[in-house]
Formats: structure tokens, C-alpha cells, sequence
């Protein structure tokens, strides 16, 4: 089990980078294995956001958005391109990106973060 403090400033960057909204489905289960579950991906995953260092919370985005374009994790990718402006990262930055994943991972996977990030700006519009 994570430390406390650890875990509570693993949750509190997760909240910051998702909303409290995605949090909260995920979080607010009666199930004791879901709860535990989300307590090891919220201490693995999002502790390492909180590591300090050189990395900022933009760059650990950009990067977050990277591979999971290279994995072909386009839920993930999408949730992360929605929450990347709360992260600091800039609509022309994402832009960029997409040459990069394209050029490093390959037309389709680059064809395919493209389109996500359009659908993901069209409901951003919608809404």
C-alpha cells in the first residue's frame, strides 16, 4: 500500500490534470477491489507526475500523449488531449506534436491522434 502522503499528492495531480468529475466515476466505487485498483494506478501513474525534478507537469503531458499515441491507446490518448490544457500545454503544441508522433511512430498512428484530437476539440466546441 502507498504512503499516505504519497498517495494524496498522486490524487490531488490527477484531479488537477483530469477534473474532479473523471476522478470522481472512478474513485467512488462500493466495490473494495475497484478502490483498490484506482489506489495503485492513481500511486503508480500519477505519483510519478509528482516526482519533482526537471520534469513540469506540461512536459510529463506531452510525453503522457506521446506514448500513449504510440501504443495505439487512443481512449487514453483522448482523455489525456482533453485534459492537456489544465497540464499547460498550448493548442499549437499539441498541433506539433502530432508531426512527431507521426514521424517517430508512423503514419497511422499519427492519422489516428490527429483524429482524435479533432473529435476531441469538436465536443470541447459543443460544449
Amino acid at each position: 500500500m502507498p504512503e499516505k502522503d504519497s498517495l494524496d499528492a498522486a490524487s490531488a495531480m490527477r484531479r488537477h490534470v483530469l477534473g474532479d468529475a473523471y476522478v470522481d466515476r472512478y474513485v467512488e466505487s462500493p466495490n473494495p477491489a475497484t478502490i483498490e485498483f484506482q489506489e495503485y494506478l492513481t500511486s503508480m501513474a500519477w505519483g510519478v507526475w509528482t516526482r519533482g525534478g526537471p520534469l513540469t507537469t506540461r512536459d510529463r503531458s506531452l510525453v503522457v500523449l506521446a506514448m500513449t499515441a504510440a501504443l495505439g491507446r487512443m481512449e487514453e490518448f483522448a482523455l489525456h488531449v482533453e485534459a492537456s490544457g489544465r497540464a499547460g500545454v498550448r493548442s499549437a503544441e499539441l498541433d506539433e506534436l502530432l508531426f512527431q508522433i507521426a514521424a517517430y511512430c508512423g503514419a497511422p498512428a499519427g492519422v489516428a491522434a490527429n483524429r482524435t484530437v479533432q473529435e476531441v476539440r469538436a465536443r470541447q466546441v459543443e460544449t
